[in-house]
């Protein structure tokens, strides 16, 4: 594939062995396929994060209007820390 929007870039004597390494074990054609794959994870790996940290600022706005509406959970404040803590398990277990 012709490069279309080369870049040059430095890579410390570790990371070039590593990428020397994979395309010698025939998982990768070259070293650019190593690199396209690294950002492709690097980015879905930051839209997970993303993702995550919107449900989370959605659950505070959620909590928040709740608590402005006096709407509290029931029960000690430790119990309702407890059904917390067992939803975002039950949650991260899917």
């Amino acid at each position: 594939m012709p490069a279309r929007n080369a870049k040059s870039i430095a890579l410390t004597p570790q990371w070039g062995r590593w990428i020397d390494e994979l395309v010698a074990s025939g998982e990768y054609q070259s070293a650019s396929e190593v690199i396209r794959d690294g950002l492709r994870a690097l980015r879905d790996d930051r839209e997970h994060r993303q993702a995550e940290l919107a449900e989370i600022r959605a659950r505070l706005q959620l909590a928040l209007a709740e608590a402005e509406a006096s709407e509290f959970a029931d029960g000690s404040g430790e119990a309702a820390v407890r059904r917390a803590f067992d939803r975002a398990r039950d949650t991260a277990a899917r």
